[in-house]
């Protein structure tokens, strides 16, 4: 792919593996070959198919036992997984290579008439082995069984379905329809837009990181004794994201020396691949493939320049009205409520570009509203910081023209043309907090420790700051605190998370009469509220942006023969998915470790959403639909009886987790992550006051969803970002008030 090779050479893909490092014995790997082999098993090539090109040849005969497939799975499992989840596998594969092993976790379908007569795992059919797999998904008993069943499987078919070879290529894509995004990139003949203010880690020794940071014009001192760098400014920011790249630009614009501290790296359009598996490696966090301690729930977070707003779906809804009433008068938050914060949505869309209008929309968002204008509904344009004629289905991973104004297009730019310097490649580890004994706060906050991600960097960062901003995220920010030793009890708590459920419709080349693929066109242009009889809304239904290996990962698996079929359809499988405003809240103590529970009306009304766009898809035309139920649940559509009909959707149902009791279960999926340090009128109601100042620590601010009350029931970006443009501006205004002189003085 010829284009890819002007990529970033950590988007371009391409890895060799030339040693394993996951630590599994060659028996262990046995085992895990043959569970990959079952999951994307070789088949026969069907009848009705014949003669069959290349591709499909390939595509039918390719087996995941077929290296480097399972060693590639091992490592990324390894690698992504929490050491409690590794550990489990690595017990399972132990104990199914040996036969005895073998009959305690698969019983009778391991026997045999002949000798041996107990067969281990490896040496059974793949029919066996297939049979065995669905007895792990559907048990109810041994949930570690299904635990280990869709770890193994998550990473196995996301393996394969996203790595490439030195050309950028996958050999099955051309089988299932599927091309990268090769449409021209934004290019930077006079540099890249923050190349004045940024220094990259990754690049950098002990010598000239010391350079570039004096040359930036920062004071900095090398601490031998200690073995870190000093490094002085008014502003530290963690994280570049929608709260830190506002903040940044915020405090910098009022004339602050800012340093901003980014875990990801620095990518600019024409940087960007669009391939799915070095792309999600290295702009999400935990490669993208992250969830729950339970694994209920698939999170995706950005990490990189930008954060989230580098690699959201362009969604930019305002905070509605009922949520800022709830947030003025019942959580007694003034500022939401009067024109301070609705003159700083204004700021944040005339920055971003928002506007309403799309000049043409992709095949998902015409399937989309089709269905509701076949069945009556209101559907709306949905707001996009991005232009009208921006038509990229793979912003969720970079937008490769430009067109979508992320912070690090905006804020950040705001922030380098002031001075503000970013460097990237850097961690966060805690807070440098002294007691203040004559302050409002029993602690004061002097900056932060971090840690360079780049073992040629063997000192560690000490950035001194009047005043410290922590913008990591929902998901980052409270374990940050905690670690620093701050003690709210609501630091972590009430994380929410907006939990989604997807419906997917599939509609033949020619049966819709709409053209296109679902990778082709804006992730979201269009919009339907569900509401209920008192005109509440339960739900907000959006089109998904899902790449062939992350489709292929959150499926459900019936059998190897069932999910070829289904990505040999997915080019034309639209995607739908109902938002709902949570009540459910959960916990994040632990940088890694999240926890959290629906509530019984986030299910009813996830039901009630998912429902909703199952109508949609059908009413458009669709052959076929289904969810993303464990046991694939699906029906087609052609001569459907309006009785049949509810009756699929009566059987519809949004409860049960994948460690539920149930036989079957269900997937979530979020990248909205909120309230886990939110804002309270008292510190017994939350972790910092209306300013987004630690109840705690003065100095030390919250600027990301992190602090916002609730959840909201619609896409946060632009909620995030005018709560931060607040945040930043009454620091700003603190500033000024610092260093205004007195009377006297100026007598």
């Amino acid at each position: 792919m010829e284009g890819n090779k002007t990529s970033h050479p950590l988007l371009r893909g391409g890895r060799i593996l030339c040693s394993s490092s996951h630590g599994f014995t060659p028996a262990q790997m046995q085992t895990l070959a043959s569970i990959c082999e079952v999951l994307i098993p070789p088949l026969p090539l069907p009848e009705e198919k014949k003669p069959m090109d290349p591709p499909l040849q390939y595509f039918y005969k390719a087996s995941g036992s077929h290296p480097p497939i399972p060693d590639e799975t091992a490592e990324m499992l390894v690698k992504r997984s929490l050491p409690p989840a590794v550990s489990l596998v690595s017990l399972v594969l132990k104990i199914l290579s040996f036969r005895l092993g073998t009959l305690l976790l698969c019983g009778r379908l391991c026997l045999s008439r002949e000798w041996p007569l107990i067969h281990k795992f490896s040496e059974l059919s793949v029919e066996r082995r297939e049979e065995i797999l669905m007895q792990w998904s559907r048990g109810r008993c041994l949930i570690v069984l299904r635990v280990v069943f869709v770890l193994i499987k998550t990473f196995c078919l996301f393996t394969f379905f996203s790595r490439t070879d030195e050309n950028s290529e996958n050999p099955t894509w051309k089988a299932i329809g599927y091309h990268v995004d090769n449409r021209e990139k934004k290019t930077y003949p006079q540099g890249r837009p923050l190349e004045k203010g940024i220094i990259e880690a990754i690049h950098e020794n002990d010598s000239s990181f010391v350079q570039s940071l004096t040359q930036k014009g920062l004071q900095v001192i090398d601490d031998p004794e200690h073995n870190i760098y000093k490094i002085k400014c008014d502003v530290v920011v963690i994280g570049s994201g929608c709260g830190g790249g506002v903040a940044a630009g915020v405090l910098a614009s009022s004339g602050q020396k800012v340093v901003v501290l980014e875990k990801g790296n620095y990518f600019v359009p024409e940087d960007y691949s669009s391939l799915e598996g070095p792309s999600m490696s290295e702009l999400y966090e935990g490669g993208g493939i992250m969830s729950t301690v339970d694994m209920q729930i698939s999170l995706w977070a950005g990490s990189t320049v930008g954060g989230g707003s580098a690699v959201n779906w362009s969604a930019s809804i305002r905070t509605p009205e009922n949520v800022l009433r709830e947030w003025s008068v019942d959580h007694r938050i003034p500022f939401f409520g009067n024109h301070e914060y609705h003159s700083a949505m204004d700021a944040v869309c005339k920055r971003l570009g928002v506007t309403d209008k799309c000049s043409e929309e992709g095949f998902q968002n015409q399937i989309f509203r089709k269905g509701c204008e076949n069945l009556g509904l209101k559907v709306d344009q949905a707001p996009r910081n991005s232009s009208e004629n921006h038509f990229c289905g793979s912003c969720n991973l970079g937008c490769r023209t430009g067109d979508k104004k992320g912070t690090d297009s905006t804020w950040l730019v705001d922030a380098v043309a002031c001075g503000a310097v970013i460097v990237t490649g850097t961690k966060a580890e805690r807070f440098i907090l002294v007691d203040n004994d004559n302050g409002r706060r029993k602690k004061r906050c002097l900056g932060v420790i971090a840690t360079a991600l780049n073992n040629n960097l063997t000192k560690k960062l000490q950035i001194e700051a009047k005043v410290t901003v922590s913008a990591c995220g929902s998901l980052l920010t409270p374990p940050l605190m905690i670690s620093s030793g701050l003690q709210n009890p609501n630091i972590g708590r009430n994380l929410h998370l907006h939990p989604s459920l997807l419906a997917w419709g599939y509609f033949p080349e020619d049966a819709s009469g709409i053209k296109g693929k679902i990778f082709e066109g804006g992730i979201i242009t269009s919009l339907h509220r569900v509401v209920s009889g008192d005109s509440k809304m339960v739900a907000l239904i959006q089109a998904a942006a899902l790449g062939p290996a992350t489709y292929a990962a959150l499926s459900p698996w019936i059998s190897g023969g069932d999910l070829k079929e289904r990505m040999l359809k997915l080019p034309r499988t639209a995607h739908l998915y109902p938002l709902v405003r949570n009540q459910g809240t959960g916990k994040v103590m632990e940088e890694g470790k999240i926890k959290y529970r629906l509530s019984e009306i986030d299910e009813e009304n996830l039901r009630t959403g998912l429902r909703q766009a199952l109508r949609i898809l059908i009413a458009a035309g669709a052959e076929e639909v289904g969810t993303y139920r464990s046991d694939g649940q699906r029906i087609k559509c052609r001569g459907l009886t309006n009785a049949s009909l509810e009756e699929f959707l009566d059987d519809v149902s949004s409860t049960g987790g994948m460690q539920s009791k149930n036989e079957t279960w269900n997937i979530y999926f979020t990248a909205h992550h909120m309230a886990s340090c939110r804002m309270g009128a008292t510190e017994e109601e939350g972790a910092v006051d209306e300013n987004g100042e630690s109840w705690e620590a003065e100095g030390l601010f919250v600027s990301d969803g992190s602090v916002l009350p609730t959840a909201i029931g619609v896409n946060p970006m632009i909620t995030i970002q005018s709560t931060s443009y607040c945040i930043s501006s009454r620091i700003a205004k603190k500033f000024k008030r610092e260093t205004k002189p007195d009377v006297d003085q100026r007598v």
